[in-house]
């Protein structure tokens, strides 16, 4: 099963896509309504607009079997406390010895943000554009986590 945190999920069609070719279950949470093809592997789960309310429920199925999309590094943290994969929408994948040291950088980021929009007098870029080669190195993630957890355990 592929969870995905959709509300700002840039790669959604190449998520059904490869759903689709993986004969896996993609269910797409969000805050509200999604218009989303209709097929028996694409669902949309609507979470509620409460403060983390996709995160929670994202993280209360997630288990061992799961992969979840999603570029909020918190939630990648309790998708691998639950014995989940964990991919971002460039295709990186968290994992239990990267994720410590990404937590720590986010939450140094964020200290250091307001001190440096003091300085400089503006705000930051933001991240870089999302482009063709993102969305192809996402899909080569992808593949490669559902390639991995479908091989039998010990193989």
């Amino acid at each position: 099963m592929i969870l995905i945190d959709a509300d700002a999920c840039p790669v959604k069609a190449e998520i059904i896509d490869i759903a689709i070719r993986y004969d896996v279950q993609a269910i797409f949470v969000a805050g509200s309504y999604l218009r989303l093809p209709e097929h028996p592997l694409v669902r949309l789960f609507v979470a509620g607009d409460g403060f983390d309310a996709a995160d929670d429920a994202i993280a209360e199925v997630a288990q061992p079997g799961t992969v979840t999309v999603t570029a909020d590094i918190l939630l990648a943290e309790r998708v691998l406390k639950a014995g989940g994969a964990a991919l971002d929408p460039r295709g990186q994948e968290f994992t239990e010895t990267s994720i410590g040291d990404t937590v720590a950088t986010r939450d140094l980021m964020a200290e250091l943000r307001p001190g440096m929009m003091g300085q400089s007098g503006g705000q930051s870029s933001g991240p870089a554009p999302y482009s063709q080669r993102d969305r192809a190195l996402f899909k080569v993630g992808l593949d490669r986590v559902l390639n991995r957890l479908k091989r039998p355990t010990g193989a």
